[in-house]
């Protein structure tokens, strides 16, 4: 794999590098029946069409919202977070494919999980070292699908151009935070209904990790 230029590569965590237990059904029930207690929501919401981290920035944005309720809820998500994080194994590969980039690119993290939750479960599974930087929900403005994280981690480096840049990612809205964020986007064991539905295109889908030096390496090569 040859290195013409710097390049970054963005990983998701949860189910692209690691395999979380985290309970996301779970979370949302926890976030709406909190924002549905105090107002922010109707106790009708059909709160399971949502993503969390869309039920988040509803309650966020709402004139209802007060510092002690977000609170209540970032404690609320984070134990949840915290809870499915224990005992968290790697993606198959996730080492050997982590060692090979290493060798030609600049490797982020971008998590909607707390920095410390995500500290945790990549510091237990032994791949934290090969990241140059964490980036989790404390330094976004807004969660994924928001492109926040993205045009955070490119202001690191801001003399790379955006070609420079791609991401990993499981979930439509790590898709879609890429695709708004002007980075290309790979898709890991991606639901292909999920990506159409809302927009998101991929510059490919792979099912293993391993594939991903073989596409990278066909893009450096176009």
């Amino acid at each position: 794999m040859s290195k013409s230029y710097t390049k970054g590569i963005i990983f998701d965590m949860d189910n692209t590098l690691l395999q979380s237990r985290i309970n996301f059904a779970g979370m949302k029930r926890a976030i709406f029946q909190l924002w549905a207690d105090n107002g922010i929501v109707e106790p009708t919401l059909d709160w399971e069409k949502y993503t969390a981290s869309q039920l988040i920035e509803i309650g966020r944005k709402s004139e209802q919202m007060t510092s002690e309720l977000e609170q209540a809820m970032w404690e609320a998500v984070t134990a949840i977070e915290k809870e499915g994080m224990h005992g968290a194994v790697l993606e198959k590969h996730a080492v050997e494919v982590l060692d090979r980039l290493k060798e030609n690119y600049y490797l982020y993290i971008l998590t909607n999980n707390a920095y410390a939750a995500a500290e945790e479960a990549l510091n237990g599974t032994g791949i934290a070292p090969y990241f140059n930087e964490i980036v989790a929900r404390e330094q976004m403005t807004t969660l994924k699908p928001s492109p926040s994280g993205i045009h955070y981690i490119r202001s690191r480096k801001p003399e790379w151009p955006v070609s420079a840049w791609t991401m990993i990612g499981d979930s439509w809205i790590d898709g879609k935070a890429a695709c708004d964020g002007q980075v290309a986007f790979i898709a890991y064991q991606g639901n292909e209904q999920d990506m159409e539905q809302n927009g998101v295109v991929p510059k490919a889908y792979i099912n293993d990790l391993k594939e991903l030096l073989t596409v990278l390496e066909e893009c450096e090569q176009r």
